[in-house]
């Protein structure tokens, strides 16, 4: 016991000598991000991105999808499949620093050549011609971790379930924006219709006007044909927003995790309402917000841990094994303590010399990994603030292209009502009612589109902001 206790005393002294460094010392990459958001009025520190989606979106309708959607998405389902698999990992790595322990029994009978040298002594000392040996033991093994090896892998651990803990609340930015978007796509799509049939009623009764007055003889044969051809492209139009429609229910209830169908709606495009003075905050806190580049600098503190246990391993390695148990080479003494009792301990540091320059090569590879992921860092945080600026741009100039095809729109209605007074009258022909209506019909189309887009800009830039995971 006395020489045992020796050992431990001496590698304990040695463990203490040398466990100077632990996890590698992590430097934060310099980020040149600039004061503000480009198009913004002022460098505001709120930001809408820090409202819970329940508040950004207050429509009841899409409330309810997006809540499915989080719930039913696959995409999503996965990713928080792949968390859970990620934390019993990081669960695993919390025991890396205690020893392997692990119990064996094994009975072994051998019978040698009675000619050999072996059968000859056996024979000669023992009396007989066979020999038994049964034993029962505890094995454990231990490595200290002297270099922060271990510290390091268990940080590789953390830093892997942390990405995929980021990459679930990324995964569910996207997917509540999809969502969002394909609803105002749909109400679009409705409004379009709406106005697709209003328009299809204005041709009818151009076409019963004109067939009147080419009955009466004021009008020619051509007129007729006319205003049919101009009937006949709206119910063209109307059949293809019903298909339009359909194939964009079928897109949503997909992507809330349904099988495809309808989605009912009780609201127009015009009775939507999201956030219109939207405060973008400033860059440097939405790099901290958004989900993607705390995933990237996650990978990049990860990076940063596998060259520390790269490093490590070129350093020397304390290892102490020991064993012990009963052990006897007769079955009827095998438990008779203390005299079947045995023990070892065993205890060496391991120095690599040459491995073909391996441990060497293994280093360098994980520095230039973590060179290439501090690249991939300030190229994520390049695209955020891109993607900001994008939205921004795009919602400041759609708010007065909205503006202006409404004025566009009361222009060209006026104007198919001053042109059928002036057909009624005889002063105007069928062509300008014709183009007056269809000019009006592309208006109006184009007016529901432009309200698309601009309710697409604002939940781009909640998303881009980092908005949408809480």
């Amino acid at each position: 016991m006395k020489r045992v206790k020796n050992i431990i005393i001496a590698f304990a002294l040695a463990l203490v000598s040398v466990s100077c460094v632990s996890k590698l010392a992590y430097k934060e990459p310099e980020l040149e991000l600039p004061e503000q958001f480009q198009y913004t009025a002022t460098a505001d520190t709120a930001s809408v991105a820090n409202l819970q989606w329940k508040q950004f979106f207050n429509d009841p309708i899409l409330q309810d999808l997006i809540e499915k959607g989080i719930r039913n998405n696959y995409d999503l389902q996965i990713a928080l499949k792949q968390v859970a698999s990620s934390q019993e990992k990081l669960k695993q790595a919390k025991y890396l620093q205690y020893p392997d322990i692990g119990f064996g029994v094994s009975a072994q009978i051998s019978k040698p050549s009675k000619n050999s040298m072996n059968g000859q002594s056996l024979n000669l000392f023992l009396g007989q011609s066979h020999v038994e040996d049964y034993n029962a033991a505890f094995n454990l093994s231990w490595e200290a971790d002297i270099w922060g090896k271990i510290k390091n892998q268990q940080e590789v651990s953390k830093m892997q379930y942390l990405q995929t803990y980021e990459a679930t609340k990324a995964i569910q930015t996207q997917v509540v924006a999809a969502i969002a978007q394909g609803y105002y796509n749909l109400l679009m799509l409705d409004k379009q219709l709406q106005i697709a049939k209003s328009n299809l009623d204005l041709s009818t009764n151009t076409l019963s006007l004109t067939e009147k007055l080419w009955q009466s003889g004021d009008t020619t044969s051509l007129g007729v044909q006319q205003a049919t051809a101009q009937k006949q492209s709206t119910e063209l139009l109307i059949t293809q927003l019903e298909q339009n429609i359909a194939i964009q229910e079928n897109a949503l209830s997909i992507l809330v995790g349904e099988n495809p169908n309808k989605v009912n709606r009780t609201i127009e495009m015009s009775d939507t309402s999201l956030p219109q003075d939207i405060s973008a905050g400033l860059p440097a806190a939405m790099v901290s917000r958004r989900p993607d580049v705390r995933q990237q600098e996650l990978a990049l503190l990860e990076s940063n841990s596998l060259v520390g246990i790269a490093q490590a391993n070129m350093y020397p390695a304390l290892r102490i094994t020991a064993n012990g148990g009963v052990n006897s080479f007769k079955i009827d003494n095998w438990f008779q303590i203390p005299a079947s009792l045995f023990g070892s301990v065993l205890g060496g540091l391991t120095q690599p010399i040459f491995q073909k320059r391996q441990l060497k090569t293994d280093l360098n590879v994980a520095k230039i990994q973590r060179e290439k992921n501090v690249l991939a860092f300030r190229q994520s945080v390049l695209n955020a603030v891109g993607e900001v600026s994008d939205a921004l741009v795009s919602n400041e100039s759609l708010k007065v292209q909205e503006q202006k095809a409404s004025e566009q729109v009361t222009t060209l209605k006026n104007g198919i009502k001053s042109a059928e007074m002036l057909y009624k009258g005889g002063m105007a022909n069928y062509l300008e009612v014709i183009t007056a209506q269809g000019n009006s019909l592309q208006a109006e189309l184009n007016l529901a589109s432009v309200k698309r887009q601009r309710l697409s800009s604002i939940v781009d830039l909640y998303r881009a902001l980092g908005g949408g995971w809480k």
